[in-house]
């Protein structure tokens, strides 16, 4: 064997470094295929984010919150039973952060029931955030969860 010089040590750590490029390069693009940004006006919609922190702390601030539940239909969003539902427009939306055609995005009036059903027939399997957001007597409010169809 010959002798090992620092100048070899050189040469195996350049070539370590052209791999270890060339390996990201080629391996890391394929894992974000699915990924897309969950807006197109993002830097827009980002200054007029103190609005969705102001909505989201007074729609923490109630005593009673909306609510959701899954079943076979769909999607219930579910408002307190005494809730007085004059002056309120709501509006949801469906994100999917891997497909934004599969988004969905509704403004509603609260049925008889003080709900508002998503069916499910226009649902695919995956994670969705939910956005519901409703203005009362000119105060928004706003609440996100986490949702998972199966």
């Amino acid at each position: 064997m010959k002798n090992f010089s620092w100048g070899h040590g050189v040469v195996i750590a350049l070539f370590a470094f052209i791999v270890f490029i060339l390996s990201m390069l080629f391996l890391f693009p394929n894992g974000q295929k699915n990924s897309e940004m969950v807006t197109d006006n993002y830097y827009e919609e980002e200054l007029k984010y103190q609005d969705v922190i102001d909505a989201k702390k007074k729609a923490d601030d109630l005593q009673e919150k909306p609510t959701y539940k899954q079943d076979t239909n769909g999607i219930k969003i579910v408002f307190p039973k005494d809730y007085d539902n004059s002056n309120t427009t709501v509006k949801f939306v469906l994100n999917r952060t891997d497909d934004q055609n599969l988004d969905i995005k509704k403004s509603e009036q609260l049925d008889a029931n003080q709900s508002i059903l998503i069916p499910g027939k226009v649902l695919k399997s995956g994670n969705y955030t939910l956005r519901l957001m409703w203005t009362k007597d000119k105060t928004d409010y706003r609440m996100d969860y986490d949702v998972i169809w199966k």
